[in-house]
């Protein structure tokens, strides 16, 4: 599991996709998101801007981050 470093108190799931380099571009991450192809903490996430914070766990397509601050 690849950890992502924060240095706010949270980042946006789309924006998480795009820093781990889980999808190339913002409208790639909302296709995906809206698909219900994304997971945070092994729940479906439909909302672009949900707000991760340290701890959580993003998986999509077989890989998996955890956000870290």
């Amino acid at each position: 599991m690849e950890k992502i470093v924060i240095k706010d108190e949270y980042i946006k799931l789309g924006q998480a996709l795009k820093l781990a380099g889980m999808v190339g571009s913002g409208i790639e991450a909302k296709i995906v998101i809206q698909e219900g192809s994304v997971t945070v903490n092994g729940q479906t996430e439909l909302q672009r801007g949900k707000k991760l914070r340290d701890g959580d766990i993003v998986s999509y397509n077989g890989e998996t981050i955890q956000i870290s601050q």
